[in-house]
């Protein structure tokens, strides 16, 4: 018998998945957690990036977090974050302009911008772009 962890991801606008799951990859602050069946209770901030599920048919399903909070518990792993999508929604046009633009301000050492803020976009933006990659690469597209 396959052991299976209950799993929910929501944004701010909408719950993106709820279900069961063998095993749940996420961008955690200090690093990718693996976390399966009665992991230890944990609560730690997500960065941006990719929050991949492993399903009990041996598929795989992959999300985008743009940052946002983990909570584990031993049969429940909740993921809260202020935007998230499937990765495969993801608009790859869309996320090498963000990427480009991010980067182009950060560089704009002459104009009046916060550094923060755009750093914060170039991050998400990167973040955005490598999970397309991965994705790409499971999926034998290229």
């Amino acid at each position: 018998m396959t052991m299976t962890i209950h799993v929910d991801i929501v944004s701010a606008e909408t719950e993106l998945y709820s279900g069961l799951v063998e095993m749940v990859f996420a961008p955690a602050i200090m690093g990718e957690v693996g976390i399966a069946p009665r992991h230890a209770p944990l609560v730690t901030r997500l960065k941006p990036g990719e929050v991949r599920l492993q399903l009990s048919d041996g598929k795989e399903e992959s999300f985008f977090v743009s940052g946002g909070i983990l909570e584990i518990q031993p049969h429940v792993v909740t993921i809260l974050s202020d935007s998230a999508s499937r990765t495969e929604d993801l608009d790859e046009t869309a996320v090498l302009k963000a990427k480009e633009e991010a980067e182009l301000a950060f560089h704009d050492r002459d104009g009046e911008i916060d550094f923060e803020h755009v750093q914060q976009q170039m991050v998400e933006a990167r973040a955005k772009y490598e999970a397309l990659q991965k994705l790409r690469g499971r999926s034998g597209r290229s």
